[in-house]
């Protein structure tokens, strides 16, 4: 193989395959990168088993000549050596020549560097997948999607399917739910479905879904999505996304959402965020992150927190509307701010139905995005 390529295009797709690369693989051919170069481009393979992403650098691209090809060919480079150097190459066209044994020289500039190449034929084959079921997104879509649920997936290995996201496709509409027995984060949007392409129990790691995120390309351009049996495939303008579909049923969470709500509350989502922060940062001290809210009337609560060695933060809010029983309530101040940092409506509705059931949390824009917090029983 032999051949000179720009190199911010291979640059970018370095670090995007990279994305795949784990520390902890059991098959050393995973540590590299597979480099294949043909008349077309040049593509780039990385895998973890979990995750594996192709990106290919085309020939040519807006009539500039990105790679000069002399000789096709393949090899495996080691990923965290080769996603390093290139970055600090000193020219902008890099050559890369590899011997009949893999042996690879890349050249830039006055720069020589020798690697070690594998054998690209005991690269594992990545999954074949039928393209029955498939939806098209906008990325900027997708993104919003993944950010207002994956962070409320479990941290905790020991039940694998809630560290993912639940995908559900039913008639005209895409929901995304992310839940970790304490809070639940759900996201839904309307899309045109063909009864085929139908699905239910697709569940996605949190953490694969984070990776996916960075990739996804600003703006509303397509992303096709194909589900198949054990694999997902998103499908940008020049990169592949393969993900592993976690095994195990993923438990009913409708039965979780209260129908209706003793007590409403309508309030500006920015000071209900500052106020809650404030009382975090003493809640943190005392490693409960526990923090308070009283109703105090139809239009101010209060929110306070303690600690037995630093003392105590109280502030009163105002609220646009509160209608109903008045409360006083407690609750992860952490799980609180994650779950109103991801919505981006000015104001928002919270829905209780007394101190000790779920709280829900929902914009008041009409974006279909529902937050569930569980409260806190305290003794005082």
């Amino acid at each position: 193989m032999k051949l000179t390529v720009a190199k911010d295009y291979f640059n970018e797709s370095i670090q995007h395959v990279s994305k795949a690369i784990s520390s902890r693989t059991t098959l050393p051919i995973l540590s590299g990168i597979k480099i294949d170069a043909s008349f077309s481009g040049v593509t780039l393979t990385a895998s973890d088993t979990d995750i594996s992403i192709k990106s290919f650098i085309p020939a040519e691209h807006n009539q500039k000549q990105i790679i000069n090809l002399e000789q096709k060919g393949s090899v495996v480079l080691p990923a965290k050596f080769l996603a390093e150097i290139i970055k600090k190459l000193p020219s902008d066209i890099i050559e890369i020549e590899v011997s009949p044994h893999f042996q690879t020289i890349i050249r830039s500039g006055s720069s020589e560097i020798q690697m070690v190449g594998l054998d690209p034929e005991e690269y594992p084959l990545l999954p074949d997948i039928e393209e029955r079921k498939t939806i098209t997104l906008a990325s900027d879509l997708l993104k919003t999607m993944i950010r207002q649920t994956a962070f409320a997936v479990s941290a905790n290995e020991a039940t694998p399917v809630l560290t993912g996201v639940l995908w559900v496709l039913g008639d005209q509409f895409l929901k995304l739910i992310g839940c970790d027995r304490h809070r639940l984060a759900q996201r839904e949007t309307r899309m045109e479905t063909e009864p085929d392409a139908q699905f239910s129990n697709i569940v996605i790691s949190g953490k694969t879904l984070y990776e996916l995120n960075k990739i996804l390309p600003d703006g509303n351009s397509l992303v096709n999505i194909v589900v198949s049996d054990n694999q997902v495939l998103f499908k940008m303008d020049r990169i592949l996304f393969y993900s592993r579909i976690l095994d195990g049923t993923y438990p009913d969470t409708s039965k979780l959402i209260p129908r209706s709500f003793q007590t409403e509350m309508v309030v500006n989502t920015r000071e209900l965020v500052e106020a809650i922060d404030r009382a975090y940062l003493l809640s943190r001290e005392e490693k409960t992150n526990i923090v308070k809210m009283v109703m105090i009337d139809q239009s101010t609560v209060e929110i306070s927190s303690s600690s037995s060695e630093l003392g105590k933060v109280t502030e009163l809010i105002p609220v646009n509307s509160l209608t109903g029983e008045l409360l006083k309530i407690s609750f992860n101040s952490k799980y609180m701010l994650d779950a109103l940092k991801v919505v981006d409506s000015e104001q928002i509705r919270i829905g209780f139905t007394g101190s000790m059931s779920p709280i829900i949390i929902r914009p008041e824009d009409g974006t279909p995005i529902l937050q569930l917090i569980l409260p806190y029983r305290t003794t005082n």
